[in-house]
Protein backbone atom coordinates (compact mmCIF):
# COMPACT_ATOMS: atom_id res chain seq x y z
CA UNK A 1 0.00 0.00 0.00
CA UNK A 2 1.32 3.44 -0.92
CA UNK A 3 0.14 6.61 0.86
CA UNK A 4 -1.68 9.41 -0.92
CA UNK A 5 -0.67 13.05 -0.95
CA UNK A 6 -2.55 15.50 1.29
CA UNK A 7 -5.91 16.78 0.07
CA UNK A 8 -5.77 20.60 0.07
CA UNK A 9 -8.01 22.57 2.44
CA UNK A 10 -11.23 24.05 1.14
CA UNK A 11 -13.06 20.88 0.10
CA UNK A 12 -15.95 19.22 1.92
CA UNK A 13 -18.66 16.59 1.50
CA UNK A 14 -22.32 17.10 0.63
CA UNK A 15 -24.51 13.99 0.94
CA UNK A 16 -21.34 11.94 1.20
CA UNK A 17 -19.96 13.33 -2.06
CA UNK A 18 -17.06 15.67 -2.80
CA UNK A 19 -18.18 19.29 -3.02
CA UNK A 20 -16.21 21.91 -4.92
CA UNK A 21 -17.17 25.50 -4.15
CA UNK A 22 -20.30 24.15 -2.46
CA UNK A 23 -21.41 22.07 -5.45
CA UNK A 24 -21.42 18.30 -5.68
CA UNK A 25 -18.97 16.71 -8.08
CA UNK A 26 -21.73 14.75 -9.84
CA UNK A 27 -23.71 17.94 -10.48
CA UNK A 28 -20.63 19.61 -11.97
CA UNK A 29 -19.99 16.63 -14.24
CA UNK A 30 -23.62 16.68 -15.33
CA UNK A 31 -23.42 20.41 -16.08
CA UNK A 32 -20.26 19.90 -18.14
CA UNK A 33 -21.97 17.07 -19.98
CA UNK A 34 -18.96 14.78 -19.82
CA UNK A 35 -15.88 13.66 -18.01
CA UNK A 36 -12.95 13.99 -17.66
CA UNK A 37 -13.41 17.48 -16.28
CA UNK A 38 -11.13 20.06 -14.67
CA UNK A 39 -12.94 22.22 -12.12
CA UNK A 40 -11.28 25.37 -10.78
CA UNK A 41 -12.61 26.99 -7.62
CA UNK A 42 -12.26 30.73 -8.18
CA UNK A 43 -13.01 31.42 -4.52
CA UNK A 44 -9.96 29.41 -3.45
CA UNK A 45 -7.82 31.31 -5.97
CA UNK A 46 -9.05 34.68 -4.68
CA UNK A 47 -8.49 33.59 -1.07
CA UNK A 48 -4.94 32.45 -1.84
CA UNK A 49 -4.08 35.76 -3.51
CA UNK A 50 -5.58 37.73 -0.62
CA UNK A 51 -3.69 35.69 1.98
CA UNK A 52 -0.44 36.12 0.08
CA UNK A 53 -0.91 39.87 -0.18
CA UNK A 54 -1.54 40.03 3.56
CA UNK A 55 1.71 38.16 4.21
CA UNK A 56 3.89 40.17 1.81
CA UNK A 57 5.06 43.78 2.12
CA UNK A 58 2.68 46.25 0.49
CA UNK A 59 5.43 47.40 -1.87
CA UNK A 60 5.62 43.97 -3.51
CA UNK A 61 3.58 43.38 -6.66
CA UNK A 62 2.16 39.99 -7.61
CA UNK A 63 2.37 38.53 -11.10
CA UNK A 64 0.62 35.44 -12.42
CA UNK A 65 2.66 33.00 -14.54
CA UNK A 66 0.25 32.16 -17.36
CA UNK A 67 2.02 28.88 -18.17
CA UNK A 68 0.60 27.39 -14.96
CA UNK A 69 -2.94 27.56 -16.32
CA UNK A 70 -4.01 29.70 -19.30
CA UNK A 71 -7.75 28.84 -19.15
CA UNK A 72 -9.45 32.00 -20.45
CA UNK A 73 -12.02 32.44 -17.64
CA UNK A 74 -9.23 31.99 -15.10
CA UNK A 75 -7.12 34.66 -16.83
CA UNK A 76 -10.11 37.00 -16.75
CA UNK A 77 -10.51 36.34 -13.02
CA UNK A 78 -6.81 37.00 -12.45
CA UNK A 79 -7.05 40.39 -14.14
CA UNK A 80 -8.73 41.75 -11.03
CA UNK A 81 -6.55 39.88 -8.55
CA UNK A 82 -2.92 40.36 -9.59
CA UNK A 83 -0.76 43.24 -10.78
CA UNK A 84 0.85 41.67 -13.82
CA UNK A 85 1.20 38.59 -15.99
CA UNK A 86 4.19 36.63 -17.21
CA UNK A 87 4.05 34.69 -20.47
CA UNK A 88 6.45 32.27 -22.13
CA UNK A 89 5.42 32.21 -25.80
CA UNK A 90 3.68 34.05 -28.57
CA UNK A 91 0.80 31.63 -28.17
CA UNK A 92 0.37 32.69 -24.55
CA UNK A 93 0.48 36.31 -25.67
CA UNK A 94 -2.41 35.60 -28.02
CA UNK A 95 -4.35 33.90 -25.20
CA UNK A 96 -3.67 36.84 -22.90
CA UNK A 97 -4.83 39.34 -25.52
CA UNK A 98 -7.96 37.27 -26.23
CA UNK A 99 -8.74 37.35 -22.49
CA UNK A 100 -8.51 41.16 -22.56
CA UNK A 101 -5.29 41.50 -20.55
CA UNK A 102 -3.53 44.86 -20.81
CA UNK A 103 -0.23 44.26 -22.67
CA UNK A 104 1.45 46.91 -20.50
CA UNK A 105 0.99 44.48 -17.57
CA UNK A 106 2.65 41.58 -19.41
CA UNK A 107 6.26 40.43 -19.53
CA UNK A 108 7.61 37.72 -21.82
CA UNK A 109 10.39 35.33 -20.81
CA UNK A 110 11.67 32.16 -22.42
CA UNK A 111 14.60 31.06 -24.57
CA UNK A 112 14.22 30.69 -28.32
CA UNK A 113 11.75 33.50 -28.99
CA UNK A 114 11.07 33.61 -32.72
CA UNK A 115 11.14 36.86 -34.65
CA UNK A 116 7.37 36.77 -35.13
CA UNK A 117 6.93 36.40 -31.37
CA UNK A 118 9.30 39.29 -30.68
CA UNK A 119 7.48 41.43 -33.24
CA UNK A 120 4.05 40.70 -31.76
CA UNK A 121 5.27 41.48 -28.26
CA UNK A 122 7.03 44.70 -29.23
CA UNK A 123 4.07 45.91 -31.29
CA UNK A 124 1.73 45.24 -28.35
CA UNK A 125 3.93 46.98 -25.77
CA UNK A 126 4.87 43.85 -23.83
CA UNK A 127 8.11 43.83 -21.80
CA UNK A 128 10.65 41.37 -23.18
CA UNK A 129 12.89 39.57 -20.70
CA UNK A 130 15.92 39.03 -22.93
CA UNK A 131 17.61 35.64 -22.76
CA UNK A 132 20.75 36.46 -24.77
CA UNK A 133 22.70 39.32 -26.33
CA UNK A 134 21.65 38.04 -29.74
CA UNK A 135 18.00 38.25 -28.74
CA UNK A 136 18.62 41.85 -27.68
CA UNK A 137 20.04 42.62 -31.14
CA UNK A 138 17.00 41.07 -32.82
CA UNK A 139 14.56 42.93 -30.59
CA UNK A 140 16.25 46.27 -31.21
CA UNK A 141 16.26 45.68 -34.98
CA UNK A 142 12.58 44.73 -34.98
CA UNK A 143 11.69 47.77 -32.90
CA UNK A 144 13.53 50.03 -35.35
CA UNK A 145 11.77 48.40 -38.29
CA UNK A 146 8.35 48.85 -36.66
CA UNK A 147 9.08 52.35 -35.46
CA UNK A 148 8.23 51.21 -31.92
CA UNK A 149 10.40 51.68 -28.84
CA UNK A 150 10.78 48.18 -27.36
CA UNK A 151 10.44 47.57 -23.63
CA UNK A 152 13.44 45.49 -22.67
CA UNK A 153 14.57 43.78 -19.48
CA UNK A 154 17.34 41.25 -18.92
CA UNK A 155 16.72 37.80 -17.59
CA UNK A 156 19.71 37.11 -15.37
CA UNK A 157 21.17 33.65 -14.92
CA UNK A 158 22.26 34.03 -11.28
CA UNK A 159 25.31 32.35 -9.79
CA UNK A 160 23.03 30.49 -7.36
CA UNK A 161 19.97 28.25 -7.45
CA UNK A 162 17.00 27.84 -5.13
CA UNK A 163 17.94 25.10 -2.68
CA UNK A 164 15.34 22.36 -2.34
CA UNK A 165 13.43 23.48 -5.43
CA UNK A 166 11.77 20.91 -7.65
CA UNK A 167 13.16 22.61 -10.75
CA UNK A 168 16.29 24.78 -10.72
CA UNK A 169 16.12 27.69 -13.18
CA UNK A 170 19.40 29.40 -12.29
CA UNK A 171 22.99 28.72 -11.27
CA UNK A 172 25.61 27.14 -13.52
CA UNK A 173 25.21 26.53 -17.22
CA UNK A 174 21.60 27.16 -18.23
CA UNK A 175 19.62 27.84 -21.37
CA UNK A 176 17.75 30.46 -19.38
CA UNK A 177 18.91 34.05 -19.13
CA UNK A 178 22.25 35.78 -19.44
CA UNK A 179 25.14 34.91 -17.15
CA UNK A 180 25.43 37.53 -14.43
CA UNK A 181 28.95 38.58 -15.43
CA UNK A 182 27.70 39.66 -18.88
CA UNK A 183 24.67 41.62 -17.65
CA UNK A 184 26.15 45.09 -16.87
CA UNK A 185 27.56 45.62 -20.36
CA UNK A 186 24.30 44.56 -22.01
CA UNK A 187 22.26 46.79 -19.69
CA UNK A 188 24.38 49.79 -20.68
CA UNK A 189 23.95 48.94 -24.36
CA UNK A 190 20.17 48.68 -24.02
CA UNK A 191 19.94 52.05 -22.28
CA UNK A 192 22.22 53.64 -24.89
CA UNK A 193 20.08 52.24 -27.71
CA UNK A 194 17.09 54.33 -26.66
CA UNK A 195 14.96 51.32 -25.79
CA UNK A 196 12.75 51.55 -22.70
CA UNK A 197 14.87 49.95 -19.99
CA UNK A 198 12.70 47.78 -17.70
CA UNK A 199 15.21 46.10 -15.37
CA UNK A 200 15.96 42.51 -14.34
CA UNK A 201 14.18 39.18 -14.18
CA UNK A 202 15.97 36.81 -11.77
CA UNK A 203 14.35 33.39 -11.40
CA UNK A 204 16.38 30.82 -9.44
CA UNK A 205 13.96 27.89 -9.12
CA UNK A 206 10.43 26.64 -8.51
CA UNK A 207 8.30 24.31 -6.36
CA UNK A 208 10.09 24.86 -3.03
CA UNK A 209 8.36 24.14 0.28
CA UNK A 210 11.20 25.42 2.47
CA UNK A 211 10.51 29.02 3.54
CA UNK A 212 14.07 29.48 4.81
CA UNK A 213 15.48 28.51 1.41
CA UNK A 214 13.21 31.02 -0.34
CA UNK A 215 14.20 33.74 2.15
CA UNK A 216 17.88 33.07 1.49
CA UNK A 217 17.40 33.04 -2.28
CA UNK A 218 15.50 36.34 -2.20
CA UNK A 219 18.28 37.88 -0.11
CA UNK A 220 20.86 36.76 -2.66
CA UNK A 221 18.64 38.02 -5.49
CA UNK A 222 18.43 41.51 -4.00
CA UNK A 223 22.19 41.64 -3.46
CA UNK A 224 22.81 40.49 -7.03
CA UNK A 225 20.34 42.99 -8.48
CA UNK A 226 22.01 45.84 -6.61
CA UNK A 227 25.50 44.78 -7.62
CA UNK A 228 24.61 44.40 -11.30
CA UNK A 229 22.77 47.73 -11.43
CA UNK A 230 25.71 49.49 -9.75
CA UNK A 231 28.22 47.83 -12.07
CA UNK A 232 26.11 48.86 -15.06
CA UNK A 233 25.70 52.39 -13.77
CA UNK A 234 21.98 52.38 -14.56
CA UNK A 235 18.86 52.76 -12.47
CA UNK A 236 16.76 49.65 -11.95
CA UNK A 237 13.08 50.46 -12.63
CA UNK A 238 11.83 46.91 -12.07
CA UNK A 239 13.04 43.63 -10.65
CA UNK A 240 11.19 40.35 -10.95
CA UNK A 241 12.32 38.27 -7.94
CA UNK A 242 10.99 35.07 -9.49
CA UNK A 243 8.77 32.71 -7.58
CA UNK A 244 9.63 29.34 -6.18
CA UNK A 245 6.62 28.95 -3.87
CA UNK A 246 5.55 25.31 -3.93
CA UNK A 247 2.44 23.37 -2.97
CA UNK A 248 2.24 19.97 -1.25
CA UNK A 249 1.64 17.15 -3.71
CA UNK A 250 3.05 14.07 -2.02
CA UNK A 251 2.85 12.18 1.29
CA UNK A 252 4.92 13.98 3.90
CA UNK A 253 4.84 17.35 2.11
CA UNK A 254 3.96 20.29 4.36
CA UNK A 255 2.33 23.52 3.16
CA UNK A 256 4.62 26.49 2.68
CA UNK A 257 4.17 29.26 5.26
CA UNK A 258 4.54 32.60 3.44
CA UNK A 259 4.63 34.57 6.70
CA UNK A 260 8.39 34.31 7.36
CA UNK A 261 9.09 35.04 3.70
CA UNK A 262 7.06 38.23 3.76
CA UNK A 263 8.53 39.34 7.08
CA UNK A 264 12.10 38.83 5.86
CA UNK A 265 11.38 40.63 2.59
CA UNK A 266 9.77 43.57 4.40
CA UNK A 267 12.86 43.87 6.59
CA UNK A 268 15.15 43.87 3.57
CA UNK A 269 13.02 46.46 1.81
CA UNK A 270 13.65 48.79 4.76
CA UNK A 271 17.42 48.69 4.16
CA UNK A 272 17.71 48.65 0.38
CA UNK A 273 20.78 50.29 -1.18
CA UNK A 274 20.27 53.56 -3.02
CA UNK A 275 20.26 51.92 -6.45
CA UNK A 276 17.15 49.90 -5.48
CA UNK A 277 15.23 52.55 -3.58
CA UNK A 278 12.89 53.34 -6.49
CA UNK A 279 12.72 49.81 -7.92
CA UNK A 280 9.35 48.14 -8.40
CA UNK A 281 9.61 44.55 -7.16
CA UNK A 282 7.34 41.66 -8.03
CA UNK A 283 6.90 37.96 -7.39
CA UNK A 284 6.06 35.69 -10.32
CA UNK A 285 3.86 32.82 -9.14
CA UNK A 286 1.79 30.23 -10.94
CA UNK A 287 1.06 26.93 -9.24
CA UNK A 288 1.07 28.53 -5.76
CA UNK A 289 -1.88 30.71 -6.77
CA UNK A 290 -3.98 28.19 -8.69
CA UNK A 291 -2.64 24.67 -8.20
CA UNK A 292 -4.61 23.67 -5.11
CA UNK A 293 -7.83 25.25 -6.43
CA UNK A 294 -8.17 22.72 -9.24
CA UNK A 295 -9.70 19.23 -9.22
CA UNK A 296 -9.62 16.71 -12.05
CA UNK A 297 -12.75 14.56 -12.15
CA UNK A 298 -12.65 11.29 -14.08
CA UNK A 299 -15.23 8.50 -14.15
CA UNK A 300 -14.59 4.80 -13.49
CA UNK A 301 -15.55 2.82 -16.57
CA UNK A 302 -14.31 -0.58 -15.41
CA UNK A 303 -13.39 -2.34 -12.20
CA UNK A 304 -11.15 -5.34 -12.65
CA UNK A 305 -8.80 -7.62 -10.79
CA UNK A 306 -5.49 -8.98 -12.03
CA UNK A 307 -3.37 -11.38 -9.98
CA UNK A 308 -5.18 -10.29 -6.85
CA UNK A 309 -4.79 -6.54 -7.45
CA UNK A 310 -7.74 -4.18 -8.01
CA UNK A 311 -7.64 -1.72 -10.90
CA UNK A 312 -10.11 1.13 -11.25
CA UNK A 313 -10.02 2.03 -14.94
CA UNK A 314 -11.13 5.59 -15.67
CA UNK A 315 -11.97 7.64 -18.75
CA UNK A 316 -9.10 10.01 -17.92
CA UNK A 317 -5.37 9.58 -17.60
CA UNK A 318 -1.91 10.96 -18.15
CA UNK A 319 -3.00 12.73 -21.34
CA UNK A 320 -4.62 15.27 -18.99
CA UNK A 321 -2.62 14.74 -15.78
CA UNK A 322 0.91 13.88 -16.89
CA UNK A 323 2.50 15.00 -13.63
CA UNK A 324 0.13 12.96 -11.47
CA UNK A 325 1.12 9.86 -13.45
CA UNK A 326 4.75 10.44 -12.47
CA UNK A 327 5.90 11.18 -16.02
CA UNK A 328 6.67 14.90 -15.74
CA UNK A 329 10.21 14.84 -14.37
CA UNK A 330 9.57 12.76 -11.25
CA UNK A 331 12.41 10.37 -10.43
CA UNK A 332 10.45 8.21 -7.96
CA UNK A 333 6.71 7.87 -8.58
CA UNK A 334 4.60 9.01 -5.63
CA UNK A 335 0.86 9.41 -5.31
CA UNK A 336 -0.85 12.75 -5.70
CA UNK A 337 -3.90 13.47 -3.49
CA UNK A 338 -6.69 11.26 -4.84
CA UNK A 339 -10.18 10.44 -3.55
CA UNK A 340 -13.30 8.62 -4.68
CA UNK A 341 -15.41 11.74 -5.20
CA UNK A 342 -18.69 9.81 -5.16
CA UNK A 343 -17.83 8.40 -1.71
CA UNK A 344 -15.80 11.27 -0.31
CA UNK A 345 -16.73 10.70 3.33
CA UNK A 346 -16.49 6.90 3.20
CA UNK A 347 -13.73 5.06 5.05
CA UNK A 348 -10.98 3.34 3.04
CA UNK A 349 -11.83 -0.32 2.51
CA UNK A 350 -9.42 -1.70 -0.07
CA UNK A 351 -6.14 -1.26 -1.88
CA UNK A 352 -6.65 -0.22 -5.50
CA UNK A 353 -4.75 1.39 -8.33
CA UNK A 354 -6.45 4.10 -10.36
CA UNK A 355 -5.43 3.91 -14.01
CA UNK A 356 -6.39 5.73 -17.18
CA UNK A 357 -7.76 4.62 -20.53
CA UNK A 358 -4.54 4.80 -22.51
CA UNK A 359 -2.81 1.75 -23.94
CA UNK A 360 0.40 2.19 -21.94
CA UNK A 361 1.48 0.98 -18.49
CA UNK A 362 2.62 4.53 -17.74
CA UNK A 363 -1.02 5.63 -17.45
CA UNK A 364 -1.41 5.26 -13.69
CA UNK A 365 -3.01 7.99 -11.58
CA UNK A 366 -2.78 6.32 -8.16
CA UNK A 367 -0.66 3.33 -7.29
CA UNK A 368 -1.88 0.78 -4.72
CA UNK A 369 -3.81 3.41 -2.76
CA UNK A 370 -6.03 2.83 0.28
CA UNK A 371 -9.48 3.90 -0.95
CA UNK A 372 -13.17 3.30 -0.31
CA UNK A 373 -14.53 0.51 -2.50
CA UNK A 374 -15.53 2.05 -5.82
CA UNK A 375 -17.62 0.78 -8.71
CA UNK A 376 -18.23 1.57 -12.36
CA UNK A 377 -19.81 5.02 -12.69
CA UNK A 378 -18.17 6.46 -9.58
CA UNK A 379 -16.15 9.66 -9.95
CA UNK A 380 -12.49 9.86 -8.96
CA UNK A 381 -10.99 13.22 -7.94
CA UNK A 382 -7.34 14.14 -8.40
CA UNK A 383 -6.43 17.23 -6.44
CA UNK A 384 -3.72 19.86 -7.01
CA UNK A 385 -4.93 19.90 -10.62
CA UNK A 386 -5.15 23.65 -11.08
CA UNK A 387 -1.63 24.04 -12.49
CA UNK A 388 0.33 22.17 -15.15
CA UNK A 389 -2.53 19.82 -15.93
CA UNK A 390 -4.69 20.49 -18.97
CA UNK A 391 -2.07 22.27 -21.09
CA UNK A 392 1.07 20.57 -19.74
CA UNK A 393 -0.13 17.10 -20.73
CA UNK A 394 -0.26 15.32 -24.12
CA UNK A 395 -4.00 15.70 -24.60
CA UNK A 396 -3.91 14.42 -28.18
CA UNK A 397 -2.08 11.21 -27.30
CA UNK A 398 -3.90 8.24 -28.85
CA UNK A 399 -6.49 10.67 -30.19
CA UNK A 400 -8.10 11.20 -26.80
CA UNK A 401 -8.47 14.98 -26.97
CA UNK A 402 -8.80 17.57 -24.21
CA UNK A 403 -10.79 17.37 -21.02
CA UNK A 404 -13.63 19.75 -20.28
CA UNK A 405 -12.77 22.74 -18.08
CA UNK A 406 -14.93 24.81 -15.76
CA UNK A 407 -14.28 27.80 -13.50
CA UNK A 408 -16.62 28.39 -10.58
CA UNK A 409 -16.48 32.14 -10.04
CA UNK A 410 -15.94 33.39 -6.49
CA UNK A 411 -18.94 34.73 -4.63
CA UNK A 412 -19.05 38.49 -4.53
Amino acid sequence: MKPLGPIPPGFAAIDGELAIAGRKASDLAAEAGRTPLFVYDGGLVASRVAALRAAMPARLHLHYAVKANPFAPLLALMTGLVDGFDIASGGELALAQAAGLDPARISFAGPGKRDDELQAAIAAGVTLNLESAREADRALAIGERLGVTPRLAIRVNPDFGLQGSGMKMGGGAKQFGIDAVLVPALARRIVASGAEWRGFHIFAGSQALDAAAIVETQAQTLLLAARLAEDAGVALPRCNLGGGFGIPYFPGDRPLDPGPIGAALAERFETLPAVLQETRFCLELGRYLVGEAGVYLTRIVDRKESHGEVFLVTDGGLHHQLAASGNFGTVVRRNYPVAIASRFDAEPAEEASVVGCLCTPLDRLADKAHLPRAEEGDLVALFCAGAYGATASPMQFLGQGPAAEMLIAPER
